[in-house]
């Protein structure tokens, strides 16, 4: 079986890395920069986004996305609002695949799952998301998964695949719950960034990952998602490690944020994807369909689009009415 990883950041680079661990099969990675297609194949490494790390010498890269059409299992690692023209331009038939994104889709408000079943109808589709540094999965230290498929059978399938010794899916078949789980966190580590940067203390960063561990709940179960998925890997594990290190994309953005940095001035001088700066309107949009309350959601929002300073947002949220838990 030959996996293919479409992808070429850190985290795909990561997959790629626990997918060739155990060299039963080769990976084949596709990659848009050509400098990275040529790292990997002469040098076996990814200096531009993963550096200091020694790849598998049975990774092969390649930057012809029809490629990856002979792999037998496909994993899906780019930025949320590009996966519909990747996966259509894969045209990867029936081969599954393990979707690595996480985000909710600008324009259509739809989850990664649901992109990806109008790109690809023929395509049986995973979702793998948890709490995952890239350098850490890619230097072997232990991490645990949420994988999620509608067919169990598959999901047990997939997770005998990828799984390694230091690498541990759990499978589920709550797809939405899951992936709910990754989109809501992104906007959640910017906003607990902008606590960091603005220098509001652990007691504040704490209040707020547990507020907004609630509006993800409340958001999560209007949409269908179980709560065990949501206290789980994908959900409340992911959010205290992406709320808690500037090794987080979007804790750093968020950090710059709270600093006074403007969103534009970040955005533009990013290498790699803040995803929660483009989740927060979608979410925001989502949320007042769905009948949801979701004031942390609503402040990273305003700050992205510049209405107002972080204090003015501070002191909007400090001055809500006091409720019960």
């Amino acid at each position: 079986m030959t996996i293919g990883v479409i992808g070429g950041g850190a985290w795909g680079t990561a997959l790629a890395q626990v997918a060739a661990e155990d060299g039963a099969a080769p990976v084949l990675l596709w990659a848009r920069e050509p400098e990275v297609v040529d790292a990997i194949n002469a040098r076996h490494c990814n200096s531009q986004f993963l550096p200091g790390i020694d790849l598998a010498p049975s990774i092969r890269a390649t930057g012809d996305l029809a490629a990856l059409s002979a792999c037998d299992l496909i994993l899906v690692v780019t930025p949320a609002q590009h996966l519909r023209g990747i996966v259509s331009a894969a045209s990867a038939g029936a081969t599954p695949l393990i979707l690595c994104a996480k985000g909710i889709e600008a324009g259509t408000g739809l989850l990664m799952s649901e992109v990806a079943r109008e790109a690809c109808p023929d395509a049986p589709i995973a979702v793998l998301s948890g709490p995952t540094f890239a350098d850490e999965v890619a230097r072997g230290l232990p991490t645990a998964v949420t994988l999620a498929c509608e067919d169990a059978a598959l999901a047990e399938a997939l997770c005998a695949r990828i799984g390694r010794p230091t690498f541990r899916p759990y499978q589920s078949t709550d797809v939405v719950g899951a992936e709910i789980g990754g989109a809501v966190k992104n906007v959640l580590a910017v906003a607990c960034g902008v606590v960091e940067g603005a220098g509001l203390g652990q007691n504040a960063r704490a209040a707020l990952i547990a507020r907004g561990f609630a509006e993800m709940r409340r958001f999560g179960l209007a949409r269908g998602a179980r709560m065990e998925t949501l206290t789980g890997l994908s959900g409340l594990g992911d959010l205290v490690l992406t709320c808690s290190s500037t090794s987080s994309r979007n804790f750093s953005f968020g950090k710059g944020l709270g600093e006074g940095q403007t969103a534009a001035a970040l955005l533009a001088d990013r290498r790699t994807v803040a995803e929660g700066a483009f989740t927060a309107p979608v979410l925001r949009s989502a949320a007042i369909t769905a009948g949801v309350d979701m004031p942390v959601t609503e402040a990273v929002c305003t700050l992205l689009e510049g209405q107002t300073s972080v204090s003015q947002v501070i002191s909007a949220l400090l001055a809500r009415p006091i409720k019960p838990e």
